[in-house]
């Protein structure tokens, strides 16, 4: 490894690092691990962590050279899985591989972990950049981040305190956020699609005019932004939405029963996992609409709705359960808080585990 190159990019980054630090922080960026202290006021603290990557939402950055949000990406992965279990993200490190190291890029690269861990209200305390020459391709670059959070062992969120009838919100999406790219890279290739091209100009040539009853938003930032842009979207960061709604709830005599981060696996795949086994969850997708990039790339690959649900978020990136009394609550405050939130299903009993814990269709 470059050592010169590597300190360069550690004094490019320092300002960007400090700025996320919260009190708890002991000490500065340069030793051998981040210290981190437990905030004040918990009686029995319990640490939740989470890892994850970005996936290959990285080979679009690389593409289009454009390093500013994909570290965004990174936070959310790791922040809004700690959330799921009530906990507040305390801290967060990163590991930045490239295959040649460029103190202007990773640095980049780490600011937007930097602001990532603003929106979050965790501390970035540390990381490391690794070069590997012969075995990345000199402008190849991956990303992996852990979050760590704390919360208090009577408040933690763990699959138990749902109840048949519970409604479940859904908060919305910004888009694609860092899940379903592989498939979204095949597809570029396969239609030869320019990255540079003008999204309304790709979106009205597939499209055309969408039947009335396909729900769609027609997203006003996209006005102006290229298929590249849109496809770098940031991941939504929840957490802090998600513990405000949850003070919320409880100064007005309720609680947030369930958390479920949408990644991988779409909706089916995830919205059951903040259940307990004896129940399932009943969405209906007349409820809200699809990002139009998700519509796009459904008709480039010939996935139906149901397709878009499972291999994208569908449109939710996050889903809560509340008490039926607790709906509107919830939903009066996220929307004062500037998160789009629609009531998207109810929780309903399974009997036995192993019944099928994932359906669509309409709820009244």
């Amino acid at each position: 490894m470059d050592v010169a190159a590597g300190e360069r990019a550690v004094e490019l980054m320092r300002a960007a690092v400090e700025s996320t630090h919260r009190p708890e922080v002991v000490g500065s960026l340069g030793g051998f691990g981040g210290a981190v202290a437990v905030p004040a006021g918990y009686r029995e603290p319990l640490i939740v962590a989470s890892t994850d990557g970005v996936g290959t939402k990285t080979a679009i950055a690389s593409a289009l050279g454009r390093f500013d949000t994909i570290g965004i990406d990174l936070v959310a992965m790791c922040a809004d899985d700690v959330v799921c279990s009530g906990a507040e993200p305390l801290s967060f490190v990163d590991y930045v591989a490239v295959g040649r190291l460029d103190p202007d890029v990773v640095a980049t690269l780490v600011a937007g972990v930097a602001e990532g861990c603003r929106q979050a209200g965790c501390a970035l305390v540390g990381g490391e950049t690794a070069e590997h020459p012969g075995l990345m391709a000199p402008d190849a670059f991956d990303l992996a981040g852990t979050c760590i959070g704390v919360v208090e062992r009577e408040r933690l969120i763990d699959a138990t305190a749902p109840r048949g009838g519970d409604t479940i919100l859904g908060l919305a999406s910004s888009g694609l956020h860092a899940n379903g790219f592989s498939l979204v890279r095949a597809l570029l290739a396969r239609w030869d699609v320019n990255l540079g091209e003008p999204y309304q100009e790709r979106l009205r040539r597939t499209l055309g005019d969408e039947p009335a009853d396909r729900a769609m938003t027609v997203e006003p930032e996209h006005a102006l932004a290229t298929i590249g842009d849109v496809l770098l979207t940031p991941t939504r960061i929840y957490a802090r939405a998600v513990l405000g709604l949850r003070a919320a709830l409880e100064e007005a005599g309720h609680e947030l029963r369930g958390v479920a981060h949408v990644t991988g696996g779409g909706l089916p795949g995830n919205v059951a996992r903040m259940l307990p086994p004896s129940l399932g969850a009943r969405l209906d997708p007349s409820r809200w609409p699809i990002p139009s990039v998700m519509r796009l790339f459904g008709a480039l690959g010939g996935l139906d709705d149901a397709e878009l649900r499972a291999t994208f978020n569908g449109g939710i990136g996050m889903a809560i359960a509340v008490a039926p009394a607790a709906a509107d609550v919830a939903s009066a405050w996220l929307a004062a808080a500037g998160v789009a939130a629609h009531q998207i299903g109810l929780v309903v009993d399974i009997g036995q585990p192993g019944g099928e814990r994932y359906t669509e269709g309409r709820i009244e």
